[in-house]
């Protein structure tokens, strides 16, 4: 899966430094490769069906927390490995013999788990779909201009699993005709892709997998650290959102008012060794600009810019400026890298033609191994292509799906009329191929780019009367197709270089969507019926609910409700973020590596510094580690990051089931001021 972020947002920097030459990803003399069919067994759907659920879980909580979700497709091929090994081992001690475990079955778990998690991401649950809910409104404002009290629809289990399903498998049907194209003929990168094939192909050769237990370990070890932390936090952190180590002022008192302080979060720390050193200082930059500078600033100017007596949740006071000016940087990021990435796949496209490609190709050996190398190129070739899946199958299979969805998401969504829909289903194959190919040169997914287009412009053609519905649920519609579009196509890429079959590539993209249509809503679900989702005190703010809502409403409405001057930070903001994207591309490697990242940066404009620290903590102990040992970070800083995320996460599990049944922690650790006697 590409970047996101990821609102969900995603973030324009690569999590996998993109190569000149990809890493020759084990390949060993000829080997008995499987068929299809035999790729996909029973234990690899119970394993994906497993790590779906906890990859969910994960993405549900950054979803609702910060929207910064790091690429977890080397983690999944990482526990995949992992759990089917314990698999066969413990079989194996029984005396039961078990079918090999192969790199091609590795591959499908972790294809069908990442097409899991993926609607955790696309199918909106941190964004569009609860934007729609009661919740949002209320914390909007009822008398704000715009939000009506006709634009709800609360999330229900039957109408999002029936969602879920009427739009998640196009974006599959859409570019599987391009695959040769964008894997065999461009020879795209898909860094992502690549790392997680040569993770895949470590484990399941011999030079490999004594590194691989070696990971293995270091991840269950970690995982196992998170989740006792985890546990051991929640015991302290009382009734209410005040208490506990989550609200520990480890920066002093002034510090914590202005959300600057550690909350020793094993997440958000695994995050920081995932994501590259320029995201998360981009991030700490951007939340010293808001939190430390600018809204100190505005804040003195309550009384005189807007009312002094509002609500913190206001949006005609400071709450106003956080979300905008978040939302300005956001688009700003989001529309350059859009036109850039347009432009250049047009540009590349010619120059395919013209036969004067620049596009980052396989560079061929011209020593005494190009032999070898080209038999390996040739057998890849053969495997990824011995397998077809016939091009009339994906036209009608879209062309019916489309159908189907045009349909019935007016059911639905009333004020998304039914020629709205098929215009989306109509233009959505050219936004695919483009956020697919951004994705194989980059590993971008602007995703949400995409889906923020289509929620203006329904918006804006709706009006009034049911614009905000229309235009978020446009926004679920675009959105789905191509994300699901470019994870596919990062899935074939692995699947090449681990030479497994695209067909039982894409029939595991299939498989693990239909989990997912079930599993990310009942994942959901459990956040929403344990925890006040939304809150602004609490910990699941779901801070993007509040900004795409916003964005619908200013797509129908216009800027004229914004507080003083709020407009022209904006601008000002919206500007500098297309200025900073252009220096980053203009200027020498050298230089542009320290330039910061717009998108980043907006991240904790609207949610608070807190999750920047954690994440900047995560990023010195591999800035540090890289320089005392880079062979040893290179090999175990994902494994370690992989055990801290998911331990954190499968915490999330017990924790919610304790506050369906009202068990409450039994401490509350509170920090104030000291009273003098």
């Amino acid at each position: 899966m590409g970047t996101v972020n990821p609102s969900g947002v995603e973030i324009s920097e690569p999590l996998i430094t993109p190569v000149e030459k990809p890493p020759e990803v084990g390949y060993e003399a000829p080997e008995k490769i499987p068929s299809w069919s035999e790729q996909i067994t029973i234990r690899g759907l119970v394993v994906s069906a497993l790590l779906g659920t906890l990859f969910c879980v994960i993405t549900h909580k950054l979803n609702l927390t910060v929207g910064v979700i790091p690429s977890l497709n080397v983690a999944a091929g990482l526990l995949g490995f992992f759990f089917v090994k314990t698999w066969t081992a413990s079989l194996s001690k029984l005396g039961i013999w078990t079918t090999p475990f192969t790199r091609q079955e590795n591959t499908v778990i972790q294809t069908c788990v990442v097409a899991c998690y993926g609607l955790a991401f696309s199918g909106g649950f941190g964004s569009y779909l609860i934007a729609m809910d009661e919740k949002t409104y209320k914390l909007i404002g009822p008398d704000y201009p715009g939000n009506r009290a006709q634009d709800i629809k609360n999330p229900s289990l039957g109408w999002m699993i029936g969602f879920m399903f009427v739009v998640s498998f196009l974006g599959l049907f859409s570019l599987v005709p391009l695959r040769k194209v964008m894997v065999l003929d461009y020879k795209l990168t898909y860094p992502s892709g690549t790392a997680t094939a040569l993770l895949i192909n470590s484990f399941h050769t011999k030079s490999g997998a004594e590194l691989a237990g070696k990971q293995v370990k270091r991840l269950g070890k970690y995982l196992s650290i998170s989740f006792l932390w985890s546990c051991f936090k929640w015991f302290f952190s009382g009734i209410g959102d005040s208490c506990g180590f989550d609200n520990f002022p480890t920066l002093g008192l002034e510090a914590f008012k202005n959300t600057f302080y550690f909350d020793f979060s094993p997440t958000y720390i695994g995050c920081g060794l995932i994501c590259p050193h320029i995201v998360n200082c981009s991030v700490l930059l951007g939340a010293i600009v808001s939190w430390g500078a600018l809204w100190p600033f505005i804040s003195s100017r309550a009384g005189d810019w807007y009312p002094d007596n509002l609500e913190s949740n206001d949006f005609k006071g400071l709450y106003g400026y956080k979300v905008f000016i978040a939302i300005a940087l956001i688009l700003g990021d989001g529309v350059y890298n859009l036109i850039k990435i347009v432009t250049l796949t047009i540009k590349e496209i010619g120059n395919k033609y013209s036969k004067k490609t620049s596009l980052p190709l396989f560079s061929e050996s011209q020593d005494d191994e190009s032999s070898n190398l080209l038999l390996e190129e040739k057998q890849r070739d053969e495997v990824f292509l011995r397998d077809n899946i016939p091009s009339g199958f994906a036209a009608s299979g879209y062309i019916g799906l489309a159908a189907i969805s045009t349909a019935t998401i007016p059911m639905f969504f009333p004020p998304l009329k039914w020629y709205m829909v098929l215009a989306s289903y109509v233009i959505a194959p050219a936004l695919a191929f483009c956020n697919s190919y951004g994705t194989g040169l980059t590993d971008w997914s602007l995703a949400s780019t995409y889906g923020k287009l289509g929620l203006f412009i329904f918006a804006s053609l709706v009006g009034n009367n049911g614009g905000v519905i229309a235009g978020l649920a446009a926004c679920g519609v675009m959105m789905s197709i191509v994300s699901t579009a470019a994870d596919l196509m990062q899935d074939f890429k692995t699947g090449y270089l681990t030479l497994s079959s695209a067909k039982s590539m894409f029939v595991s993209q299939l498989v693990g969507t239909a989990m997912g249509c079930i599993i990310a809503p009942l994942t959901f679900w459990l956040y929403w019926t344990a925890f006040d989702i939304g809150s602004p005190d609490g910990p699941y703010k779901a801070p993007y609910a509040v900004i795409f809502r916003q964005m619908a409403i200013i797509g129908v409405e216009g800027f004229s409700a914004l507080p003083k001057h709020c407009l022209a930070f904006c601008c000002g903001f919206f500007i500098a973020a297309l200025v900073i994207n252009l220096l980053r591309d203009v200027t020498p490697k050298s230089v542009s590596r320290f330039i910061p990242i717009p998108m980043a940066m907006a991240v904790p404009f609207y949610i608070g510094a807190y999750f920047a620290i954690d994440m900047f903590v995560g990023t010195v102990i591999l800035f540090v580690w890289e320089h005392i040992n880079p062979q040893e970070a290179s090999d175990f800083a994902g494994a370690i990051a992989s055990g801290l995320i998911c331990g954190d996460g499968i915490w999330t599990i017990p924790s919610a089931i304790l506050s369906i049944f009202k068990i409450n922690p039994p401490i509350c650790m509170y920090f104030g001021p000291s009273v003098s006697s």
